[in-house]
């Protein structure tokens, strides 16, 4: 069923937990997240990355997320996410997102608040909510490279600009990366401790793939409410799709081949969602 994000990220906060975000490039993975969520009962916010909705059959693909979450039993939003075309935003809220993450992180302080700003103002006319992030989270949301930490969030600065845009969310940068890292993770603690007792709003931590599960729980015990992961679920994706082709076309059997992708999805998402919900030891 859908349900707002707002309303998400509160049902999360009530018990100290994350919401888990994950990219869904068709439908057997929307299928997936969405199977997974419901068996552990808890929301799930399903990712449309940018590229894919700025692609041809873009807008089909957030539709037909969009039904795949409307005729499930779980809790779930639909977000385009890392996007900083106005009128990307405004298609993808016309088709019916609940939300949009409206990243102006390349971009001055300035110019990344009137961005904001203005994607508030189009989400407002239909109801729904915006995501946006301070610092620079490096790397690609759909291929994945060694990458190092981008820009950290500055604390005082997270605190100006939520007073300044009111959004619903804030991705922050604390050495987390797209894709995969550089050497073992290492997030910064204190900084998101300080972040966390500076500003009112739920935090976002994008990156999840190359974490480890306590340093997510962690994370979760520090005030992050919601955690996108991507890579990993193309992994088992891709990996599923390469073990299970010649048995498939054995018969050419798609049918097959989409349950194995799906299954494979659904177990890496099934485990990412016990980290998020797990209370911090």
């Amino acid at each position: 069923m859908l349900l707002g994000f707002e309303a998400l990220l509160s049902e999360h906060a009530r018990t100290r937990t994350a919401i888990g975000a994950f990219t869904c490039y068709d439908l057997e993975v929307a299928r997936a997240v969405l199977a997974a969520a419901a068996g552990r009962d808890v929301g799930v916010v399903l990712l449309i990355s940018r590229d894919a909705f700025a692609g041809e059959g873009g807008d089909q693909l957030l539709a037909g997320v969009r039904a795949a979450a409307e005729r499930s039993p779980a809790r779930a939003c639909v977000q385009l996410d890392h996007v900083s075309d106005l009128e990307l935003i405004a298609a993808a809220f016309e088709l019916g997102a609940g939300a949009v993450m409206a990243d102006g992180s390349r971009s001055p302080f300035d110019e990344n608040v009137a961005l904001v700003q203005e994607a508030k103002r189009r989400a407002d006319g239909f109801g729904a909510a915006v995501e946006a992030e301070l610092g620079h989270v490096a790397g690609g949301e759909d291929v994945a490279a060694a990458t190092e930490a981008g820009g950290l969030t500055d604390p005082a600065e997270a605190e100006r600009f939520i007073a300044a845009t009111d959004v619903s969310c804030l991705a922050v940068s604390i050495g987390n990366v797209h894709g995969d890292y550089v050497g073992q993770p290492r997030l910064d603690w204190g900084r998101l401790a300080e972040i966390e007792s500076r500003v009112s709003v739920p935090l976002s931590l994008h990156g999840a793939s190359g974490l480890a599960d306590a340093d997510l729980t962690r994370a979760v015990g520090s005030g992050v409410r919601k955690v996108n992961a991507n890579t990993e679920l193309r992994d088992a994706y891709l990996s599923a799709t390469r073990e299970g082709l010649d048995q498939a076309l054995d018969g050419l059997r798609v049918l097959d081949l989409h349950l194995a992708q799906t299954e494979a999805v659904r177990g890496l998402v099934d485990r990412k969602i016990a980290a998020f919900t797990r209370e911090a030891g």
